[in-house]
Formats: C-alpha cells, structure tokens, sequence
C-alpha cells in the first residue's frame, strides 16, 4: 500500500474513534501495532498507562539523542460533529495527525535504512493527556500513586522518559485559515495555573428568612465583578488570560446557596507575573467572602510552565523551509497564549514545536477536520524527514542545555506556595 494511503487510513482511525487522556488505549494499540509491522525487534518502552518510547534499531548507543514526540488524547467536545458519544472526546486539536505524522516518519526511516545517515539516535515518544482536563479523573489515578503529574509529558519527565535525551522536537496543527500551505516556528505559549474557589454561607430560607442566611452565590458574583475590574490592572506584555467558571452548584430556588465553587485558569508568558496574579485573584475571592459574612477555600493545582521555543533549534527548521519549496510560507515569533505542557519539557530540555497547516474548521471547536490531507499527511512528514537529516553532523551539543526533574519540582513548587498563608 502507498504509505500517505496508509498513514492517512490511520489517521483516520484515531480521528473517530478519540481518546481522553490516560486512556488512549485504544490509539496505543494502533500506534504499536504499526511499529511492530514496520520492524519486528524495536524494543518499545511503555509507560503512564498508554505513552510509547522507541529507537530506531540499535541506534540507541550513539552519544547524541533526539526525540520527536506526538501526543494522543483527544479534547473533551461533546457537541463535536465526530465526538465519541459515551465520553465527549473529540480529537478538535490534531493530536491524531501529529501520530500519524511521526508514524509517517517511523516507518521511512526504517523502510530506507536513513537512520544509518543519522550522526544521532532518533526516538520517537507518544505521550498520553497533554489536554488539561478529566481532572478529577486524573486525581482518581493520583490518588492511587498511579499518576503524580496531572499532565502526560510532566508525568514522563517524573518517569525518566527524557533523562536520555538532548532535543526534542514536536510538531502541532495550526488553527485558522490558510491560502498557502504553511509552517509556523518560534510560536511561544504561555503557562497557566488552574485555581478553584469554594465559596461558604449559610442555607435559609429564601422566602422567610433570607436574612439568616449567607449566600454564598453572592460571594461568587462579587469575585467575577472583582475579577473584571481587576482586568485593567493586567499587563498586556504577557498576553494574560483568565477564564472563570461557575461548577455546576447544587442550588434550589428556595434557599440561600451555602457553596458555589468557581475554577479559573489563569494564563502568562511570564512564570513570575503568574504567581503575582495568583496572588491577586486570591485577595479578591477574600474579599469578596468576607465583605458578606462567609469563608472561601482555595486551591491551586500546576497546569503548564511557559513554553519558550528554543531559538537554536529552530534554525534548523528554517533553513530546511528556504530549501523545501513545496511548502510556501514560514510564519514565526507569534506569541499566543494557548497553553501546552511542552512547556513543563522545555524547562529541561531544548524543544521546539513546528506548526502546519491543512485544516478546516475552528480548532477546539466542533468542526475541526482535516482539509488538505495530502500535505498534512506526505509533504509535510518529508518536510520533517529534510529538518532531521539537516541537524546531522551540524547539532553542537554544547548549545543545548540539561536540567534535572528534581530543578522542575523545585521551580512548580514557588507556584504552589502561592496557596499558603
């Protein structure tokens, strides 16, 4: 079979039939299943529940190791037009095409021998749940020591998946419209912290005696009307964003609400302006508690740290895109403030993300599909194959930086300290 023809039916596959993360088992399957057809003895290493490590062949011993990732959770979209019906997962971010994309690659290599070319060794990681969500799910799995991280490639990094590595490079769909096909470096995402409020009254009477009461759905309106005044002291310079959300209270028509949690996301390209807010937003919810009599508890749990794309490594990429003329625009150093845990993995090791293409609809909403399946699915997996052989006998060692899990723990632990009292 024609291997875009091949690739493509495998996208397919994990497109409609989406995971959420840490229980992409059935993505897993497929994604050993080819390895194993492509090259019998790889070795493959298993880890959080559903993630995948491979080298290419025996290639494992060379000094220099670079890793492409991909990830495999899909995003919880029931309203999607292809969610899966039981679960609400949609694959509305093209995790699923970065798979087939690698498995592309994979399956190349082997096919022409090109890690014989290579002065390094290439490993290819598939990780589980880059998408921040399940989560009470995903402390289900905490509670049971299953699980530490809340977020796959922190979890892999806990696990010493990358203690072995020196680059990585990942690549990701791009959302919005495109006249030409396109790629996009350099594109840094903010990090982000995910705060829960609860807010506490007293239950009443609504009718007849109100006035016993404290409601705490009023606490909750003061913290949301805090919040959007507070929004003209942000500093635009690290394109802020802070989404709130009311979770679902049970509250009847006839008495005083005695709780009502909210839980906000609060996102910066700065580590240091994201603890300043957490700290703001947690004087307003005092506030707003005790100006009506009642209490507030507060909780922060790590989303992802800033990702910050590594420059060195990006040149790379856009030396093989002045050369690759297939592909007819590069755009880069267009900062947004999606979030991804990418982020957490640049914090030890070099990464860089490389964008593409090929896609219709919003992405995360409910009409993302692939469009231009012939580029997203061959033209830019030879793209990558160029970038690869590019870094060849040209990648210094000595520019690309090693930090420890114990140094990330260190560094998540002053965002979690902006908690306490």
């Amino acid at each position: 079979m024609d291997l875009f023809k091949e690739i493509f039916d495998i996208a397919q596959q994990i497109y409609f039939e989406p995971e959420l993360g840490f229980k992409e088992k059935n993505t897993h399957q497929i994604i050993e299943k080819y390895i194993k057809k492509c090259s019998s003895d790889i070795c493959i290493e298993k880890f959080s529940t559903t993630g995948i490590k491979c080298y290419l062949n025996s290639q494992k011993e060379k000094e220099l190791k670079v890793a492409l990732i991909a990830e495999l959770d899909g995003v919880y979209a029931p309203l999607h037009m292809y969610a899966n019906k039981k679960t609400g997962a949609a694959h509305n971010c093209g995790h699923y095409s970065q798979v087939a994309i690698l498995l592309y690659i994979f399956s190349y290599y082997i096919k022409y021998k090109l890690y014989e070319k290579l002065d390094y060794a290439l490993c290819f990681i598939f990780l589980p749940a880059e998408e921040y969500l399940d989560i009470e799910y995903r402390k289900e799995l905490r509670e049971k020591k299953e699980i530490i991280h809340l977020c796959g490639k922190a979890e892999a990094m806990r696990l010493g998946v990358f203690d072995d590595i020196d680059a990585v490079i990942g690549v990701h769909s791009m959302g919005g419209d495109f006249s030409e096909r396109s790629i996009e470096i350099k594109c840094n995402l903010a990090g982000f912290l995910y705060k829960s409020y609860n807010f506490l009254g007293k239950p009443s009477h609504a009718g007849f005696a109100p006035a016993s009461g404290i409601n705490a759905y009023s606490m909750s309106t003061l913290f949301n009307v805090g919040l959007g005044l507070f929004r003209q002291q942000i500093d635009d310079k690290y394109l802020v964003r802070i989404n709130s959300i009311i979770q679902s209270p049970n509250m009847t028509i006839n008495i005083i609400p005695q709780n009502v949690k909210i839980d906000c996301d609060i996102r910066a390209h700065s580590l240091e302006y994201l603890i300043e807010l957490s700290k703001n937003l947690d004087n307003i919810a005092d506030g707003s508690a005790l100006s009506l009599g009642g209490k507030v508890e507060k909780s922060t749990e790590i989303g992802y740290l800033p990702f910050k794309q590594d420059e060195y490594l990006s040149t790379f990429v856009k030396k093989t895109f002045e050369n690759f003329e297939e592909i007819k625009v590069c755009k880069e150093n267009n900062p947004i403030s999606a979030a991804g845990d990418i982020g957490d993995l640049s914090f030890m090791r070099p990464c860089i993300q490389v964008g593409y293409s090929g896609f219709k609809g919003t992405i995360h909403g409910n009409d993302f599909i692939h469009d231009d399946v012939e580029y997203i699915f061959s033209i830019f997996p030879k793209f990558m194959i160029e970038v690869l052989k590019n870094l060849s006998g040209k990648l210094d060692k000595n520019l690309l930086y090693k930090k420890t899990y114990e140094e990330y723990i260190t560094t998540i632990d002053l965002l979690r300290r902006t908690n306490e009292k």
